[in-house]
């Protein structure tokens, strides 16, 4: 899943960058207003975290934009502690949460996990579930059947993409765009290697191939 962070104090940014990768999320950083009206309106992002206090052009302003122009995405809004009226004109504006600094950074995992398995139609699961697999994002690790599954990152962030999009058509570039951010190098061929990794550990049929579109999460073990 690829984020925008849209946070001009260095320090937290840098905190929250570091801590989202971790994750398994592929974080692009922004801290001026102007860049991110733009950016975050043309880029393919899943969820987007947006500080309201920023240079050239305030993060109430960047939201409003957006909505205005149609755009859907998740945003989660971060404000200053006390400041109730700042949270309110956010979700005035279209913000889809919002979290108070301080804060600690397991509450923004899991906000960020909700408003992700909300966004998919999926609100009412605690976790990420799909045709019988149940994704544990903080061991980054999958239960099929009562078997624990270990998963290197890489396999991590493709299944959580595939579990959010099940029987969805991906192709390799649409999911080169949301598990990478925009400085890393995208090689279709790499995304090839893992699909197999994860068909050997879940089964050859948990994934299929449509040749000449991409691929299909089908979550079928065998």
């Amino acid at each position: 899943m690829r984020l925008l962070l849209v946070e001009d104090h260095v320090p937290l940014a840098d905190e929250l960058t570091a801590s989202l990768t971790r994750q398994g999320y592929a974080v692009d950083w922004l801290a001026d207003g102007r860049d991110a009206a733009y950016q975050g309106a043309s880029e393919p992002y899943d969820l987007i975290i947006l500080d309201l206090g920023l240079p050239g052009k305030p993060g109430l302003e960047v939201l409003q934009e957006w909505r205005a122009g149609g755009l859907a995405t998740p945003v989660l809004v971060l404000t200053a502690r006390g400041s109730w009226a700042e949270r309110i004109e956010g979700l005035k504006a279209g913000a889809d949460d919002y979290l108070t600094k301080p804060f600690h950074p397991e509450e923004l995992a899991l906000r960020i996990q909700a408003l992700l398995r909300r966004a998919h139609g999926l609100a009412n699961q605690p976790q990420l579930e799909a045709a019988g697999l149940q994704l544990d994002e903080s061991r980054q690790c999958v239960t099929s059947g009562g078997e624990v599954i270990d998963l290197t990152a890489a396999e991590f962030r493709l299944l959580r993409y595939f579990m959010l999009h099940p029987g969805q058509i991906l192709s390799k570039s649409h999911l080169a765009d949301h598990l990478y951010d925009g400085e890393t190098e995208r090689d279709s061929n790499v995304i090839e290697v893992h699909v197999n990794r994860l068909r050997g550990k879940l089964g050859r049929n948990v994934i299929e191939t449509r040749r000449g579109q991409g691929y299909r999460f089908t979550g079928e073990r065998g």
